[in-house]
């Protein structure tokens, strides 16, 4: 029989032989590669599974790394393991060794990578002047994952764990402990058996452990007090409780855990200990997602609150620029610009004033304002809005009989521009959105004026309606998102509390809101308009659709002592022009709304001026922005423009500009600057061209003389020069190259100078903090003037320092 086998052995061809050589390495499961001992290691051949274990197809393979491994390691970053094969091969080859054996780490395609055993054996076969070598590759991932996660789970254990294989007779051995286990027994390797120390402390146990016995042989869970002992004699009380994890021949394998249970009160106050700074990390997590998530919402609505007005300067600019040849026109701009730059400030000085923010301070001015200039500045930035989304946006006066009040404004415009802004972004195309305003009864001693903001857009829930002042809540119903950060309604709610106003809203979903505020206003002293007689005779003929703007024009015409008519359409205000025109009951002014649904105030102009001729008076009246329209009321006869929502002042002034043509124009000095800057000769210290040139011009027309420095060497070298006793005042920039504002006021100080002590010195600065300015003084300056200052400030403050001699002045 065994010849026979031997002879069919025999008859076997070669390709069957190959057949069965492949057929036995895949059911091995293991890579047999050929390589050449060169620096690249390359390899000449490899079986089927090497391909199966890296994930690449032969030809893959090939086409990428060209059979050299250095290049595949490289490709999958995976140098270091290259190198440790390297060394090993180099080592082995050296060393006179036939072989090589390491554990190491083979990428695999999608940038994983297996554990694997390398073997290595070098023949004495050459081919192209270098060694052959084979590689058996074994794939060991599981394994070497195991005991790593067993490494790891075992060393991050707070405690001892060990594990024991537990045979008859008392015949205990230890297979392995964690480290701190290991560390505490002083054993030399984590599995100490045959160490007396470990021999030591199972002999202090017995008792305790055979009275586990029952247990152990049936596999089930053990608990026990133990007394540990190291080598330096220490003691510890360990509660120990294990469990059956094994069996190996019929016996079991426990896993304990240990427990120091020496001291139980230290225990369990270590316990709190642990539970107390267990929560206290908790809670700083959440405190600093908290702030990160306030810092980037923070951020995000004060982009909005600097945009907003930011566009209202560009537009009003771009405007001005258009119209530079209509000098009225250019002063309305400005007037909006001077606004809206104001309002920025007032946020940039909120933002950068750190202590305000911190400490929840805000303060309140107590300054007469022009309701009719918070209104235009109201409408300069929010009709943008509204006309981009094609939203109408309307504003309406009703029974105010004081245009100048005492308040803060630009809190006011804040709350307003902050409520028309929502009203806006949540109205859809084609809605409506309008401001109203209001007197309400005085109520001690203090007139109070109701804003209302209404709107039909998407509306809001009763639920919401409870958190709507809550910070960063926002309403994400029915798939709309607002985009905003959730902060402009609770900033809305602390200003109107700061002002000592009150807030209301109501709303419902899909038919819009309403928001109510009241806020009181100190009255200032009524102004009295001059009752010229030609005014006392005028006929005005009021054409407006909406019927509460027309019957508060004409309330306000009665109130100067003018006789108007109200009509309520175009082709109603032609007839009664062309009724009156007849019998010879002539209009001297017509006031003509611009938008009519019949007939729109142009073509009502048209028709009127056919009628009338150039006498009569028309003034388009207009809640939008007429710039668009312009040029075309103008050809059909218009004379003037007049913006509502209007007040007297502003329809007093127009009416004025009928009756009385040939009055002297008006002053352009816009500030009080008194006689004490005339003639008077300032040095002023200031890097930046732009503001050199701005504030030398605003100096010069109070009447001064200015020398200018660019920067404090300069002025220093100005002031010790002749030219520095005639000199009255120093305006004196901080922040300037060559030498500070700060050593230059001081150099100035401690010169021999005889008027170094008596000239008065300014800081002029962008530095506007209370400590700037208590540097400034400290310096021996004067006065603080911040950046971008006010004009009327600096004329003030120049006064003041010029009209109290060398005494600090308090700005």
């Amino acid at each position: 029989m065994e010849q026979q086998e031997i002879e069919f052995k025999m008859t076997q061809s070669g390709s069957e032989l190959e057949e069965d050589y492949g057929l036995l390495m895949k059911s091995m499961q293991v890579s047999v590669s050929k390589h050449l001992l060169d620096d690249a290691f390359t390899m000449i051949w490899a079986n089927e599974f090497y391909y199966q274990l890296i994930g690449y197809p032969q030809e893959e393979y090939e086409e990428l790394f060209h059979n050299r491994p250095d290049i595949y390691y490289q490709y999958h970053h995976y140098e270091e393991e290259l190198i440790k094969i390297s060394t090993a091969v180099v080592e082995a080859v050296n060393e006179g060794h036939s072989e090589y054996a390491l554990i190491t780490r083979m990428p695999v395609k999608g940038g994983a990578h297996r554990w694997v055993r390398m073997n290595g054996f070098f023949t004495q076969n050459v081919v192209k002047g270098c060694r052959i070598s084979y590689t058996v590759i074994t794939d060991v991932n599981d394994l070497v994952e195991m005991r790593l996660a067993q490494s790891i789970t075992y060393n991050n254990i707070p405690g001892f764990v060990g594990k024991y294989l537990v045979k008859e007779h008392f015949h205990i051995k230890l297979l392995e402990a964690n480290e701190q286990f290991a560390s505490f027994l002083g054993l030399k390797d984590k599995s100490g058996s045959l160490d007396s120390i470990f021999q030591l402390n199972m002999e202090a146990n017995r008792e305790a452990i055979i009275s586990q016995f029952s247990n152990i042989e049936k596999g089930e869970h053990i608990k026990f007090l133990a007394k540990m002992q190291n080598k330096e004699g220490n003691i510890l009380w360990m509660q120990a409780n294990g469990d059956c994890i094994d069996w190996v021949d019929g016996c079991p394998v426990y896993l304990v855990i240990y427990i120091d249970v020496t001291d139980v009160t230290e225990l369990r106050q270590m316990q709190a200990k642990l539970e107390t700074q267990a929560q206290q990390l908790r809670d700083a997590l959440a405190s600093a997602q908290k702030a990160n998530s306030a810092k980037k919402d923070f951020l995000s609505r004060m982009s909005h609150e600097i945009r907003t007005p930011l566009n209202a300067i560009i537009g009003m600019t771009t405007i001005a620029a258009v119209h530079s040849s209509d000098t009225a026109r250019v002063e309305d701009c400005l007037s909006k610009i001077s606004y809206s730059s104001k309002h920025l400030l007032s946020i940039i000085n909120d933002i950068l004033d750190m202590s305000k923010i911190e400490e929840g301070k805000l303060t309140v001015d107590h300054k007469a304002f022009s309701l009719q200039q918070l209104m235009d500045s109201v409408t300069t930035i929010i009709y943008p809005q509204a006309a981009a989304k094609g939203v109408e946006f309307k504003e309406t006066i009703q029974a105010v009989e004081e245009e100048e009040v005492i308040g803060d404004s630009m809190r006011v415009g804040q709350i307003l521009i902050n409520l028309l802004s929502n009203a806006v972004k949540f109205t859809p195309e084609g809605g409506a959105v309008t401001l109203k305003v209001r007197q309400t009864t005085d109520r001690k001693e203090r007139m109070w004026l109701e804003f209302t903001v209404s709107d039909n857009g998407r509306g809001m829930s009763e639920e919401f309606l409870q958190h709507l002042y809550e910070p960063f809540e926002q309403e994400h119903e029915r798939g709309i998102n607002s985009g905003g950060t959730g902060l402009g309604m609770p900033i809305t709610k602390n200003l109107v509390s700061l002002l000592e106003g009150t807030i209301s809203v109501k709303s419902k979903v899909g038919k819009g809101t309403v928001f109510t505020v009241e806020i009181p206003f100190e009255s200032v002293e009524k102004k009295r308009y001059l009752n010229y007689p030609s005014m006392d005779s005028l006929r005005v003929l009021v054409s407006d659709n909406d019927r509460d703007d027309c019957a508060y024009t004409s309330l306000l015409l009665k109130n100067l002592g003018i006789k108007a008519k109200e009509v309520f359409s175009g082709k109603d205000a032609v007839e009664e022009i062309r009724r009156t025109y007849k019998t010879k009951e002539e209009y001297d002014v017509c006031l003509i709304d611009w938008r009519m649904p019949d007939m729109d105030g142009i073509e009502t102009t048209r028709q009127v001026r056919s009628i009338v001729g150039p006498d009569t008076l028309i003034i388009i009246i207009t809640a939008y922005d007429y710039s668009s329209i312009e040029a075309e009321a103008w050809e059909a006869g218009a004379n003037l423009f007049l913006a509502k929502p209007f007040f007297a002042s502003s329809l007093y002034n127009s009416l004025l500009t009928a009756t009385k043509p040939q009055r002297t124009s008006q002053d352009n000095s816009h500030f009080s600057t008194g006689n004490l800057l005339q003639g008077k000769k300032i040095l002023l210290v200031e890097d930046n061209v732009l503001n050199l040139e701005i504030a030398v011009d605003l100096l010069e027309m109070a009447g001064a003389v200015v020398d200018c420095a660019q920067d404090g060497k300069e002025a220093v070298d100005y002031f010790v020069d002749k030219r520095g006793r005639e000199c009255d005042v120093i305006l004196m920039d901080i922040q300037m190259p060559v030498m500070d504002g700060y050593q230059a006021a001081r150099i100035i100080r401690a010169s021999d100078c005889a008027n170094a002590q008596d000239i008065p010195i300014i800081a002029m600065t962008a530095d506007a903090f209370q400590e700037d300015v208590a540097a400034a003084l400290e310096a021996g300056m004067n006065a603080h003037i911040a950046k971008p200052f006010d004009t009327e400030l600096l004329y003030n403050t120049l006064n003041k320092v010029l009209a109290s001699g060398n005494t600090n002045v308090h700005v």
